[in-house]
């Protein structure tokens, strides 16, 4: 499994979520709505989920094992990292 494109949509508002990400695997398959969250300690992504009618949210979507999500989490917050760098939030235009 390959990650061949990482869509990153930042979040401008003021809140604990800082963005939200799609990404592509093998040019054929789109995972939508992967969120990157700001932790006590550091980032985090959450995996697409839905609200149960109990309340819970459960994810829709998720990697099956600690390897691979490390390798979506590196990837994602390393291509959220690079967007904040070309666009800078608190630049303004004169």
């Amino acid at each position: 499994m390959n990650i061949t494109d990482i869509r990153v949509r930042k979040v401008n508002s003021i809140g604990k979520m800082k963005a939200v990400v799609s990404i592509t695997l093998d040019d054929c398959f789109v995972v939508h709505d992967i969120k990157v969250i700001e932790g006590q300690e550091k980032l985090f992504i959450a995996m697409p989920s839905r609200k149960t009618p109990e309340g819970e949210f459960k994810d829709i979507a998720h990697p099956i094992n600690t390897e691979t999500r490390e390798l979506l989490e590196t990837k994602i917050l390393a291509a959220y990292e690079e967007a904040l760098l070309e666009a800078p939030e608190d630049s303004e235009e004169e």
